[in-house]
């Protein structure tokens, strides 16, 4: 049997309060619940993009002819070398990726089509290839810089644009090389001095400004007379390679002609030393042969005599072909021996 509600219980009206209000935190939970059911789509979507665009831009990969040189927030980070590597993405990290090992270009007065470097091709081609040179004569000469990147944190945070740099330096040298010379020398004969000197100067110059660039070589291309005089100076260069031509061959018919008259020369100068020295012996030979016989001669002057007879005759004999010896002391009807029949009977 229940009792009869009190009034005066404050646990019984407190109750039906906690009830009332358990029921409306329920209701606010379910519209909380439906809100955010609403709204947590749209975020997902978003946060999941943001986290593929994050891990997207975290890895980079530097080429095998390049390095990275890594800053966070501005500030050298580290240089890495070549394969892949990962960052900070959003960034915080930021990659400037340099080819140290390849050979870059500067083209002055001409462009190769398909250059992708803006700095190789020039900007105005005419007015960098007129220049004044040292006998005051126009000449139009376009050459081309061949450069690595040797320092590349010198190269990104010592001068600013240093590939522009570069062309403001390669013009101011190669005016200043070809002013010292003529124009003959400039478009014909001194090619490579000026090559050498004004790849000295570009080093040197590069060295001082620390631009972090070495310069491999410095090569002229086409150098020509302005156009009104053009034709004019094709007539003069076409008559000094005639010029040259005639002295080439006069040099190497000179060459041809001189050692070989020069040798003759020797030969015969050597046979007459030696036809000298042949008939100066063959003289002592014969004036000692002589003071040997004649003191001989003087010991037995007839027995020498014969001696002498007999040796004559037999240097003469044998190139005799008929002899005949006469003896008028044998009585007979022919006094004569004829030699030659009685040497083809006793010869085999």
């Amino acid at each position: 049997m229940s009792s009869p509600p009190d009034n005066n219980n404050p646990w019984q009206h407190g109750s039906r309060d906690g009830a009332q209000t358990l029921s409306a935190v329920k209701l606010n939970k379910r519209y909380l619940l439906h809100r955010l059911k609403n709204f947590r789509n749209p975020f997902i979507i978003f946060l999941g993009l943001a986290t593929l665009l994050g891990f997207w831009s975290a890895y980079y990969t530097v080429p095998s002819d390049s390095v990275a040189v890594i800053q966070r927030f501005g500030k050298y980070l580290e240089t890495v070398p070549s394969g892949l590597h990962f960052k900070i993405p959003l960034g915080i990290d930021t990659v400037t990726i340099l080819p140290v090992k390849r050979q870059l270009k500067q083209e002055f007065g001409f462009s190769t089509p398909g250059s992708t470097d803006p700095y190789q091709s020039p900007v105005d081609g005419l007015r960098e290839t007129e220049m004044v040179t040292g006998d005051l004569n126009a000449a139009l000469v376009e050459w081309v810089v061949q450069y690595r990147i040797s320092d590349p944190l010198q190269f990104l945070f010592q001068v600013r644009e240093p590939r522009a740099i570069l062309r403001y330096v390669s013009e101011s040298v190669m005016r200043e090389v070809v002013g010292d010379r003529t124009v003959d020398e400039v478009i014909t004969i001194g090619r490579q001095e000026i090559e050498s000197e004004a790849l000295i100067r570009m080093q040197a110059l590069s060295t001082k400004y620390s631009m972090g660039i070495s310069i491999d070589q410095v090569q002229l291309k086409n150098i020509n007379p302005p156009g009104p005089v053009q034709a004019s100076f094709n007539e003069v260069n076409q008559a000094q390679q005639e010029k040259e031509k005639l002295i080439n061959e006069a040099r190497r018919d000179y060459n041809k002609v001189i050692p070989l008259a020069e040798g003759e020369k020797d030969q015969r100068i050597r046979e007459a030393d030696g036809y000298y020295i042949k008939r100066i012996n063959e003289a002592n030979g014969d004036a000692a042969r002589f003071n040997a016989l004649l003191a001989e001669y003087l010991k037995a002057p007839a027995v020498t005599r014969r001696r002498i007879y007999l040796e004559t005759l037999q240097d003469v004999l044998p190139g005799i072909q008929n002899k005949i010896i006469v003896d008028d002391q044998i009585p007979g009807i022919l006094p004569l021996l004829n030699l030659s029949t009685y040497q083809k009977s006793i010869t085999p």
